[in-house]
């Protein structure tokens, strides 16, 4: 039977890019994304087979939203080998102004609560079956805390958190958990990023290599390797140092920027 991966923020940068990958692995698609035209628009593109994939039109901000999305779902293609929390947004905050606090909730809402809302749907199922796989998307911004990036470190560090927390928890059921943490990877994200990216790594690149470590299983993945090694030095690193490295950093784009 065609196995099948569900994935959200699916309407560009690494999420299409895995579901491309996942796609010539011969899996079938669910695509979740609020911009459901350009999925469709991305699909035609690509020549994917109709009978493979499916579009639901989601927030993930939004619990019910992407929650009835994982139903429709379950309703129509079945419950995924694959789940992949990819949707998120990365932007500047200013602690000091009033409106970057709306800009935080928005951020977790997005990046930490619809994770949950993302995985919510097919956990039982995945545990009476007694197999499954979730993905978190998390970030090596979540390791340590960079200047102006309050919101999104925070986030992609509560991330990392509670898939670690999830893993433990549906360990016994059989079900696997996934941290996949990219680096820099060259997406419409980092391209408006005003300052030096190192070990910058074209997105299908990452997708080959966030695939390949979904297959495996392997519990927390940071990726590219070289960033790895630098976020095991960041962890390290007296806060005396590090605030000395990171000081005069230019900062993320605000919203309003």
């Amino acid at each position: 039977m065609q196995p099948l991966v569900f994935i959200t923020g699916a309407s560009s940068g690494i999420g299409q890019a895995l579901a491309l990958k996942f796609y010539k692995q011969g899996y079938a698609l669910a695509l979740v994304a609020r911009r459901s035209q350009e999925m469709q628009k991305w699909a035609l593109e690509q020549g994917l087979s109709e009978a493979r994939y499916r579009i639901y039109p989601a927030d993930v901000a939004n619990i019910d939203s992407i929650v009835n999305a994982g139903n429709q779902c379950l309703e129509q293609q079945g419950l995924p080998d694959v789940v992949v929390a990819n949707a998120g947004i990365s932007v500047g905050m200013d602690t000091a102004i009033r409106s970057d606090l709306d800009v935080m909730a928005q951020t977790f809402a997005t990046n930490n609560t619809g994770v949950a809302a993302t995985f919510h749907p097919f956990i039982n199922g995945m545990s009476k079956r007694g197999s499954g796989t979730l993905v978190g998307i998390g970030s090596a911004a979540g390791i340590r805390g960079l200047p102006g990036h309050g919101a999104y470190c925070a986030s992609k560090a509560a991330i990392i958190s509670y898939c670690e927390s999830l893993r433990g928890e549906l360990r016994a059921a059989g079900v696997k958990v996934v941290t996949i943490c990219p680096g820099y990877i060259d997406t419409p994200l980092t391209q408006r990023n005003r300052y030096f990216m190192p070990f910058l790594m074209p997105v299908d690149e990452f997708a080959s290599a966030a695939v390949n470590a979904i297959h495996k299983t392997k519990s927390y993945s940071v990726i590219p390797w070289q960033m790895g090694w630098i976020t095991k030095l960041l962890r390290i690193l007296p806060n005396a140092v590090f605030d000395k490295a990171f000081a005069g950093r230019p900062r993320k784009h605000r919203a309003t920027e």
